[in-house]
């Protein structure tokens, strides 16, 4: 007997199939064929033109796609039956970048260390599960070996994995650390400097956890802290921190006070949350203002040059950014919590041409001072 309702009901599922499938031959057409026409938008540099530009936008990091490499049947897939195959960042804090290209991320929503490999076109995790297993990430560091070093607030430790991702050891206890939250290496002498926010100090390690020393204490005389949270170590081994003294301190290597620069306030030059930290291969040194919303470039006399970034979710934009980190490439890194995503930008050198002096009372308008022994006030 001919069976009208399976006949009516074929045809509509035909029918369905074949409109998925033409749709998604379009959206390949659009975004694949299509994609090369349509039009570049524009650069994001500071200063504006027609100053010569010190920082351009390059692209943000937001999830694995952004780095992995996806056949188009993967697409497909995802087009046809909402497989949901990628994994985008949720609350990113800190966030360190390799010489490689690979950037680590220290994000609190997932409690794991997130790692986007661009050069391998790979996407993982750190701290998924077993010993090494993390619950409160909050720092993120590589050594030269590329062991990655990773605080955990929760569970008042650091913790070691080798380059894969595999878990080594941890060090640190809750005798030692209340509440661990910025990580650094120094390469040359084998040490590991974190931050704990509780103590308000330092705590020094080698690289294979045995505790050597701390400095800091709570204060706001010179070499003391008011919750510390990040710091950064520049090339000759000084280390850079901020706390809410809304300040930076500068150290040498054996916690010994050098110099310090910032105030509270709303004013250029001032702070109202300071958080990451960073310095470039030229000495800059970068410091992000969460309330700001905001990254502010300084000299190495406290001498404010630049600052980039302002409230918002476009390219270039922040939502109460944390940690900073600038690559080896002058690369600049910055972990844009409520954006959800990693913002990249780019330090452009100096040409040797460029006058020494300010050509606005704008600090967005400053340059940086290329010219040996020339100052701001000549």
């Amino acid at each position: 007997m001919f069976d009208l309702s399976s006949k009516i009901g074929g045809g509509i599922f035909f029918s369905i199939r074949l409109r998925n499938v033409l749709l998604v031959f379009l959206v390949l057409i659009l975004f694949g064929c299509g994609g090369k026409a349509l039009k570049s938008s524009p650069e994001i540099v500071w200063p504006s033109p027609p100053e010569p530009p010190r920082i351009k936008f390059i692209k943000t990091i937001s999830s694995s796609t952004d780095v992995e490499e996806k056949k188009w049947t993967d697409h497909v897939k995802a087009f046809l039956f909402g497989a949901k195959s990628s994994a985008s960042l949720v609350k990113p804090y800190a966030v360190f970048a390799t010489p490689e290209g690979r950037v680590y991320v220290a994000d609190s929503g997932w409690r794991k260390i997130l790692v986007f490999d661009e050069k391998q076109k790979q996407f993982s995790m750190i701290g998924v599960d077993g010993e090494g297993a993390l619950s409160g990430p909050l720092g993120v560091t590589v050594d030269q070996q590329g062991r990655v070093y990773a605080t955990d607030t929760v569970h008042r430790k650091a913790f070691v994995y080798d380059t894969e991702g595999k878990f080594l050891f941890n060090f640190g206890n809750e005798n030692e650390m209340e509440h661990p939250v910025g990580i650094a290496v120094n390469d040359g002498l084998k040490r590991v400097y974190i931050v704990d926010t509780r103590k308000h100090a330092v705590l020094v390690y080698d690289t294979e956890g045995k505790f050597l020393f701390e400095f800091g204490g709570r204060g706001t005389e010179d070499g003391k802290f008011n919750f510390p949270a990040n710091l950064s170590i520049d090339r000759s081994g000084k280390i850079y921190i901020t706390d809410m003294n809304f300040r930076v301190q500068v150290f040498d290597a054996e916690g010994k006070f050098l110099s310090k620069f910032g105030s509270v306030g709303t004013g250029f030059g001032q702070f109202s949350l300071p958080k990451g930290v960073g310095v470039d291969s030229e000495g800059h040194i970068y410091v992000v203002d969460s309330r700001f919303n905001n990254v502010q470039i300084f000299d190495q006399s406290g001498r404010l040059l630049l600052f980039f970034g302002e409230f918002g979710g476009r390219n270039g934009q922040f939502w109460l950014p944390a940690g900073l980190t600038v690559d080896q490439n002058n690369r600049i890194y910055v972990a844009d919590q409520y954006n959800h995503r990693i913002n990249v930008f780019q330090y452009l050198d100096a040409p040797a041409s460029i006058s020494s002096k300010p050509s606005s009372d704008s600090p967005g308008s400053f340059q940086f001072f290329e010219e040996k022994g020339v100052s701001s006030d000549q």
